[in-house]
C-alpha cells in the first residue's frame, strides 16, 4: 500500500470523481468498515491509472483514521460485464488500492455462461490476484446482503441507502473549501497578531493617532474576513443537514455525521481564533488608546506649563503699590482683570491633573512617567494663586495705607474748610467764641478716627509696601496732619480765651483803613491780639467761602486775607488736579478696554465668522492710531501726571514737556472720517453686537471712538480752570504756555481736518509748509491783463471761498455742500487756484469797507479783493501775512549778507561835489566828506550816520524806518511810509517832486555838475537804480559804461526818463525792488533768487 501520496481535494479532481467509477456511498460492514462500491462501468478498464489511483486516494482519505483502520470493504458489482472485465478489475484493484482491505465482494456476471466460466477461473486463478483478504465471488444481491446490511447499500445494490454522487460531491468540495477558508483565515490572524505585537509606540499625538487609525482599520477587515468564513462554514452546515431535514425517517450515514463534526469542529476552531484574537486586540488596543492618551497628556501638559511659566514671569513684573488710593484700586483692577484671564489657563492645569489622576487609577502603563507631571501642575497653580494672592495682599495693604493718608488729607481738608469758614467778627462775642469751640472740639472728637496716630506704627505695620516715594507721600502727610493739629489747638486755645467772660463789652470800632494802627511798641493786649489773628491768618487756608468780618478786626485781618485766598486756591487746584488725574485714568482704562475688547477681537480666530467682508482687514482704519495714543497716556503721561498730585500748579510743565508726543491726536482725528464712514457701513455687524455683549457697554463702539477726540478738548478746559487759579503761582506761566500749545494742537487738529478735504490739487500739500490759517472769504478779483473768463467782466456778485494760508503759499478753494451725518457731514473743497507767498502782496486797508484788504501778484497783474466776516478775523489774516512776508524778507537780507562779505571792502564812495546841485546842500556835502575818513566794515559805513551800503545784485528789498513814536501796527504798513509800492498811492497820486522806484531807466539829459570822480551819466545811457539810502542818495549803476555809485535823487528826477510801469516796483522787469514792507508788501523773484544763490 502506499501511504506516502499527498492528499488531495475534490475540487482538484472534480472531473474524475464525476465519471463515478467509485464510490463512497458513506456505507459501513457489520464492523463499522467503509464500504466503497464500484458500480458497473463499461469503460472501467479505459480509466487511466493516475485516474485511478488519485479517486483511490481520494475516497480512503475521506474516513477518520479510526475506521480507514479497520480496514475498507469493496463491493464490486460486475454483473452485466463479463470474467474478463471482472479479473481485470480485481487486478487493477489489487495492484493500486492505497488503503488496508478487509473483504471484497464482487457480483460475479449474471449471464449462465459467464457465472460458470468465472466460477471455474477463479477456482483456479485465486493466486493471481495476490490479495491478502478473501475476495468473494457472490452470484445475486440477496447474497451480498448476508455480509452488508441493506440499509448500508445503496438502492442499485438493492439497499436503502439514500446516495447522490453529485450532492456527495458538492458537500465534499464545499467541506474542503471552508477547511482551506478556516487554514487561511487562522494564517491571517496570526500574521496580523505578529505585525501588531512588533509595533513600536509612536512618542507624538499624530503618530500615535495614525498608527491606531491603520490598527484598526486592519482589524475590522479581518474580523469582517472572519464573518464571512462563519457565514460559509453555517451554509455549509446547513446544505449537509438538508436531506435530513426532508425526510426525518431516515438516519444519516457515518459519512454524513462525518462531514457535520468536520463543519462543526471547522466552525469552532474559527470561532475560537475568532475569540483569541478578539482578545488580543483588546489588549493591543488599550495599549494604543493609553499611549494616545499619554501624548495628548504629555503635549497638554507642555502647552499648559509653557502657559504658567509666563503667567509667573508677568506676576513678576507687578511691582508697583500705587501712589494714591485710584491708582491703588486701578491696579487691584487690573490684578483682577490678570486673574480672570489668568483662571482659563490654571483651569486647564488642574483640569489636566485631574486627568493623570484619572489615567493613573485606570492602571495606565505609563504611571511613572504620569504622576510626576501631575505634582508638577498642581505645585506651579498653588505657586501662582500663592503669588496673585500675596499681590493682592500687597495692594490690599496699599489701599489701607493710601486709604488712610486719603482720610488723613480729607480731615485736614475738611479742619481747614472749617477754621475758614468760622466767622471772625462773630468769634469776638462770648457766644460765638463758644459756638466755635464747640465746633472745633466736635470735630476733634469726631473725626479723630481719620488721623495717623503714630508714624512709627505705619512704618511697622506697612514696611512690605513702603517704597521710597510711598514713604517721602507717608511723611509729608503726617507733617501736613500735625500742621493741622497745631492749628486746631492754637485755633482753640484763641477760642478758649474769647470764649471767658469779659469784664466789659466791647463795642466794635471800624478803623481808618487808609492809615492803620502802627506802634513801635505795642501794649500787651494789642500784641496778644496781633498774635491771635496771625494765628488766625495761618489756618484760614482753603477757604471757599468769605463770611463778613467784624469792622473791628477787618484792619488787622488784612494781612491774613491774602494768605486765606491762596490756601483757598490750593484746594481748588488740588480738586482740579483730582478730576485731571481721575479722568486721565477713566480715559486709559476706556482705551484699552476698547483696544481688548475691539481691535484684539478682530485678530481672533474664534471671532472670524461674526467679521463682515467689508470689515476684514480694516482694523487700522476703524481705530487709526488708538494703540499708539493709549500707549503714551498709559506708559508716559498718566505717570508723569501723578508726580504732580502735590503741586498742581506745576502741572504745565508736564504738557509742555511732552506737547510733541500730542502730535498723535492730529494723526488721529484726521483718520476719524474714514474711521466713522466704516462704522455707519458694518455698525449691524454682529461681531460688534458680540464684543459690546462681552464687554457688558451700554453704548455701541462709536460712542468710544470719539473719546480721544472728547480728551484733547477737555485738556484745554482743565487747564483753564487750573490757570485760573494759579495767577499769582510759579508755574503760571508754564500754564498759559501749556494751555495756548493745547489750543494751537486743536486749531490744527481743526485745520487738518479741513485740509484733508481738499480735492482737485495735484501737489503735494506738505510741500506748502505749515498750515496758519484757514477760513471762508467773500472774494472779487481785479486782473490787469484782462479777465480771462466772460463771467469775470461784470463780477458784481462776490465769489464764495475758502481760503488755505500755508508758508509757502495761498489757496483758494471752492466749498462744495455737506453731505451725511457725523463727520461724514464735514466739507469738500474743490481746489481753484493758489499763490506762491514769494509774488505775493497784501493792501491792508481797501475803502469803503474795514472787513476787506487785498492780496495782490506779481506786481498787481492780479488782485483779489477779499472781504472777512469780521474785522478781527481781517486783522488776524493780515498780520499773519504779514508775518510771512517778514520772514521773507528776513531770508532774503540774511542771504545776501552773506554773498556782500566779498564785496564790501570794494564798495565806492559817494563823490562830495556832485551830490547836491542846490545851494542848500553844503550841510550834506560836509558829512558825506566827514564820512569818507571813517573806517569800513562789513555791515557798511559806521559812525554818527552812517551811508547806506550798496545792496547785492538781485536784492531788491528797501524798507523805510518807521518814527519811534510811531505805533508798529498804525495801519498795518501804511502809503505814507512808503507811497511808492503801495496800491492806495496808486490811487491818489502824488503832486510835487518826482518820486523814484528801483528799477532800469534811459538817461534824458546830461550831468555835468559831477566831479572828477563821480559817476558820469550821458543822454542815452540806461541805469540801474539799485537801492536808496539816507540823506536822499540813491545807488546807481550805469548799465552802459559799467560804472556805479550814488548820486542826489533830486538830480535823478531831472536826468531820468518814464518807466512803462511808473510806482509800481513788483513787476517782473523790476525783479531787483519788487516788494516794500508797506501796506503793499510782496516778496519778489528777485528774493527767490538770492535765497536759491544761497542754498547752492
Amino acid at each position: 500500500m502506499h501511504h506516502d501520496i499527498s492528499p488531495l481535494c475534490a475540487a482538484d479532481i472534480q472531473d474524475q470523481l464525476q465519471k463515478r467509477f467509485a464510490y463512497l456511498s458513506g456505507g459501513r460492514g457489520q464492523d463499522g468498515s467503509p464500504v466503497i462500491t464500484f458500480p458497473d462501468y463499461p469503460a472501467f478498464g479505459d480509466v487511466p491509472d493516475k485516474e485511478f489511483q488519485n479517486v483511490m486516494t481520494y475516497l480512503t482519505s475521506i474516513p477518520s483514521l479510526q475506521d480507514a483502520g479497520i480496514g475498507f470493504i469493496l463491493v464490486i458489482d460486475r454483473r452485466q460485464d463479463k470474467w474478463t472485465s471482472v479479473k481485470a478489475s480485481i487486478l487493477r484493484i489489487a495492484a493500486s488500492f492505497p488503503a488496508n482491505l478487509q473483504l471484497v465482494l464482487v457480483l460475479r456476471p449474471t449471464g449462465f455462461f459467464q457465472r460458470t466460466l468465472s466460477d471455474l477461473a477463479f477456482r483456479f486463478n485465486r493466486d493471481d490476484f495476490k490479495m491478502k483478504v478473501p475476495v468473494i465471488m457472490l452470484s445475486s444481491v440477496p447474497e451480498l446482503h448476508s455480509y452488508i446490511d441493506k440499509s448500508q447499500l445503496t438502492e442499485d445494490l438493492g439497499g436503502t441507502l439514500d446516495y447522490c454522487h453529485s450532492r456527495w460531491l458538492c458537500h465534499r468540495t464545499a467541506i474542503e473549501s471552508f477547511a482551506l477558508l478556516v487554514k487561511q483565515t487562522a494564517q491571517m490572524l496570526q500574521a496580523f497578531g505578529t505585525e501588531l505585537a512588533e509595533t513600536e509606540l509612536p512618542n507624538d499625538v499624530q503618530s500615535t493617532s495614525s498608527v491606531l487609525r491603520a490598527h484598526t482599520e486592519k482589524k475590522d477587515r479581518a474580523k469582517e474576513d472572519m464573518r464571512l468564513a462563519l457565514d460559509e462554514g453555517r451554509s455549509v452546515l446547513e446544505s449537509i443537514r438538508e436531506p435530513l431535514a426532508r425526510g426525518p425517517e431516515q438516519s444519516p450515514n457515518q459519512d454524513q455525521l462525518d462531514s457535520q463534526s468536520t463543519v462543526q469542529r471547522l466552525l469552532a476552531q474559527l470561532s475560537e481564533t475568532e475569540a483569541a484574537f478578539d482578545e488580543f486586540w483588546a489588549k493591543h488596543q488599550r495599549k494604543l488608546e493609553q499611549c494616545l492618551q499619554l501624548r495628548h497628556f504629555e503635549q497638554d501638559f507642555r502647552e499648559v506649563k509653557a502657559a504658567l511659566d509666563v503667567l509667573a514671569q508677568k506676576i513678576t513684573t507687578f511691582t508697583d503699590v500705587g501712589n494714591s488710593l485710584a491708582h491703588v484700586q486701578h491696579l487691584l483692577k487690573d490684578l483682577a482683570s490678570f486673574e480672570e484671564k489668568s483662571s482659563a489657563v490654571t483651569q486647564r492645569a488642574r483640569t489636566l491633573a485631574l486627568e493623570g489622576e484619572r489615567l493613573i487609577e485606570l492602571k495606565h502603563y505609563a504611571v511613572d512617567s504620569i504622576r510626576p507631571k501631575c505634582h508638577e501642575l498642581r505645585q506651579l497653580c498653588d505657586q501662582f494663586a500663592a503669588d496673585v494672592g500675596r499681590r493682592r495682599g500687597l495692594l490690599g495693604r496699599a489701599l489701607d495705607l493710601h486709604g488712610l493718608l486719603e482720610a488723613s488729607m480729607k480731615w485736614c481738608d475738611e479742619g481747614i474748610y472749617l477754621l475758614a469758614s468760622q466767622p471772625v467778627d462773630k468769634c469776638q462775642a462770648q457766644d460765638g467764641a463758644e459756638a466755635a469751640l464747640q465746633e472745633v472740639e466736635k470735630f476733634l472728637e469726631m473725626r479723630a478716627e481719620n488721623k495717623i496716630q503714630e508714624l512709627s506704627k505705619i512704618y511697622q505695620d506697612y514696611e512690605p509696601i513702603l517704597t521710597r516715594d510711598l514713604l517721602e507721600h507717608v511723611q509729608k502727610v503726617f507733617r501736613k496732619q500735625e500742621s493741622v493739629e497745631e492749628m486746631f489747638h492754637r485755633r482753640q486755645a484763641s477760642l478758649k480765651k474769647l470764649a471767658a467772660k469779659q469784664t466789659r463789652p466791647v463795642q466794635p470800632v471800624a478803623p481808618r483803613p487808609e492809615a492803620p494802627a502802627k506802634s513801635p511798641c505795642p501794649s500787651p493786649g494789642i500784641r496778644r491780639g496781633s498774635e491771635i489773628h496771625s494765628s488766625e491768618g495761618s489756618v484760614l487756608r482753603r477757604g471757599p467761602y468769605r463770611r463778613a468780618r467784624s469792622e473791628v478786626s477787618e484792619g488787622r485781618q488784612g494781612r491774613g486775607r491774602s494768605t486765606g485766598d491762596e490756601e483757598s486756591l490750593a484746594v481748588l487746584r488740588r480738586h482740579v488736579m483730582n478730576e485731571l488725574l481721575d479722568t486721565e485714568r477713566v480715559y486709559v482704562e476706556e482705551l484699552l478696554c476698547i483696544l481688548e475688547g475691539y481691535a484684539a477681537e478682530m485678530d481672533n480666530p474664534l471671532m472670524t465668522h461674526l467679521i463682515s467682508t467689508g470689515l476684514q482687514n480694516k482694523k487700522d482704519v476703524l481705530f487709526g492710531n488708538m494703540e499708539e495714543i493709549y500707549h503714551f497716556h498709559n506708559r508716559i503721561f498718566l505717570r508723569e501726571l501723578e508726580n504732580y498730585i502735590d503741586c498742581p500748579e506745576l502741572v504745565g510743565r508736564c504738557f509742555l514737556e511732552r506737547m510733541e508726543q500730542f502730535q498723535v491726536y492730529e494723526k488721529y482725528c484726521q483718520n476719524k472720517p474714514r474711521s466713522e464712514s466704516l462704522w455707519r457701513q458694518c455698525s449691524d455687524c454682529p461681531f460688534f453686537q458680540e464684543c459690546q455683549k462681552k464687554l457688558d457697554h451700554k453704548l455701541s463702539l462709536d460712542s468710544y471712538l470719539l473719546k480721544p477726540v472728547q480728551r484733547i478738548t477737555k485738556y484745554q478746559l482743565l487747564l483753564k480752570e487750573m490757570l485760573k487759579y494759579s495767577k499769582s503761582c510759579e508755574g503760571a506761566e508754564d500754564l498759559q504756555e501749556a494751555l495756548s500749545s493745547i489750543l494751537g494742537i486743536l486749531k490744527a487738529v481743526n485745520d487738518s481736518m479741513h485740509l484733508i478735504a481738499i480735492t482737485g490739487y495735484e501737489g503735494n500739500l506738505s510741500d506748502l509748509g505749515k498750515l496758519l490759517m484757514q477760513g471762508s472769504f467773500s472774494v472779487w478779483t481785479d486782473h490787469k491783463k484782462g479777465h480771462t473768463k466772460v463771467k469775470d467782466l461784470a463780477r458784481f456778485k462776490p465769489m464764495q471761498r475758502h481760503l488755505f494760508l500755508h508758508e509757502k503759499a495761498v489757496l483758494f478753494c471752492k466749498k462744495r455742500e455737506e453731505n451725511g451725518e457725523g463727520y461724514e457731514k464735514a466739507p469738500s473743497y474743490s481746489f481753484k487756484q493758489s499763490l506762491n507767498m514769494t509774488a505775493v502782496g497784501i493792501t491792508e486797508n481797501v475803502k469803503g469797507d474795514a472787513k476787506k484788504f487785498e492780496i495782490w501778484y506779481n506786481a498787481r497783474e492780479e488782485v483779489y479783493i477779499v472781504q472777512a466776516p469780521t474785522p478781527e478775523i481781517k486783522a488776524a489774516w493780515v498780520s499773519e501775512i504779514r508775518k510771512v512776508l517778514t520772514s521773507q524778507l528776513q531770508a532774503c537780507r540774511e542771504a545776501s549778507q552773506h554773498r556782500a562779505l566779498e564785496q564790501s571792502h570794494s564798495l565806492p564812495l559817494p563823490a562830495p561835489t556832485g551830490t547836491s546841485p542846490s545851494k542848500g546842500n553844503t550841510k550834506d556835502v560836509r558829512k558825506l566828506e566827514e564820512r569818507k575818513t571813517d573806517p569800513l566794515t562789513l555791515e557798511g559805513y559806521v559812525g554818527p550816520a552812517p551811508l547806506p551800503r550798496p545792496p547785492e545784485k538781485g536784492r531788491g528789498w528797501s524798507k523805510t524806518s518807521n518814527p519811534p513814536e510811531a505805533p508798529e501796527d498804525n495801519d498795518g504798513w501804511s502809503s505814507a511810509e512808503e507811497p511808492v509800492n503801495s496800491s492806495d498811492a496808486e490811487e491818489e497820486g502824488r503832486a510835487g517832486l518826482r518820486k523814484l522806484v528801483p528799477g532800469k531807466y534811459t538817461v534824458t539829459g546830461l550831468d555835468e555838475k559831477g566831479g572828477p570822480d563821480a559817476l558820469v551819466l550821458r543822454s542815452g545811457d540806461e541805469v540801474e537804480l539799485v537801492q536808496e539810502g539816507d540823506e536822499g542818495l540813491w545807488f546807481v549803476r550805469n548799465v552802459s559804461s559799467g560804472g556805479e555809485g550814488w548820486l542826489p535823487a533830486r538830480n535823478l528826477s531831472a536826468l531820468l526818463g518814464q518807466r512803462g510801469a511808473p510806482g509800481c516796483l513788483s513787476s517782473p522787469e523790476s525783479s531787483a525792488g519788487s516788494a516794500l514792507l508797506s501796506a503793499s508788501s510782496s516778496c519778489s523773484e528777485s528774493c527767490a533768487a538770492a535765497l536759491a544763490d544761497l542754498q547752492g
